[in-house]
């Protein structure tokens, strides 16, 4: 099992998700991130905006998204 932070994964805070595979830590942070949406949590909504701006070129999205996942591969089991 391995760790990454909200932060770490693009988003605005320290909450910590614990998975298996990186796939599993994405949907974690997905489901953390459309939580504090429905909250209006204003850290998150600008975090949210600049994830969109990367969204809109799919090469740039792509190369974003390959290296959360080589950074999380490279972590050490806790």
């Amino acid at each position: 099992m391995k760790t990454m932070t909200c932060k770490q994964l693009g988003g605005a805070c320290d909450e910590e998700f614990h998975a298996n595979t990186f796939e599993e830590i994405a949907k974690m942070s997905k489901d953390h991130g459309t939580e504090m949406f429905q909250k209006g949590d204003t850290a998150h909504l600008k975090a949210m905006s600049e994830m969109q701006e990367l969204m809109k070129s799919p090469e740039v999205m792509n190369e974003w998204f390959e290296g959360k996942r080589k950074e999380f591969d490279a972590l050490p089991e806790n």
